[in-house]
């Protein structure tokens, strides 16, 4: 299951998914930049640290080719329940969030949305290639490849110097 046969992408920018609104965003846009690809979800125990610090990081480095993709997600103990546009609203309202947050997606299972299929084959975790909660993060180089995934309890502030060594900064 998410081996890397199903999986014949080599970067995430060969990838399209949908916006909040369900417009569609070929993420080779994203080119150049370095990604932090987070599963959120309004409800949960995490939601406001990993929202608090991924808008501060986010503020830190934008500039410096930081992007943040957030995909909210409701497979979780139903912590995601609201629509997509819902979400979206929560995080820009509550966190103050400027980076993109799309359509909710699946994450694990057999509707798993094909850039997660990706991104899990790219990295393993604790559970294999699954994605064990909310808030599982995973950081893209500028190229498009996976480098590092990180696990819901893994505070954003905690790997900013990976953040860092990604944008090239000293």
């Amino acid at each position: 299951m998410g081996g890397s046969a199903s999986v014949p992408e080599k970067s995430i920018h060969e990838f399209t998914v949908k916006d909040a609104r369900g417009q569609e965003v070929d993420l080779s846009v994203y080119k150049g930049k370095v990604l932090l690809v987070v599963n959120v979800a309004s409800k949960c125990g995490f939601t406001d640290s990993n929202y608090t610090q991924l808008t501060e990081l986010y503020k830190k480095y934008k500039d410096q080719g930081l992007e943040i993709l957030a995909f909210p997600c409701n497979q979780f103990l139903k912590q995601e329940p609201g629509s997509s546009e819902n979400a979206q609203e929560f995080a820009c309202t509550r966190y103050k969030a400027e980076y993109p947050i799309f359509q909710k997606v699946r994450v694990n299972g057999p509707n798993t949305a094909p850039v997660y299929k990706f991104l899990k084959a790219s990295k393993f975790g604790f559970m294999g290639s699954s994605i064990k909660w909310n808030f599982t993060k995973f950081l893209i180089n500028r190229e498009g490849q996976v480098i590092n995934r990180y696990g819901p309890t893994t505070n954003p502030l905690s790997f900013e110097d990976h953040i860092k060594k990604a944008l090239e900064i000293k």
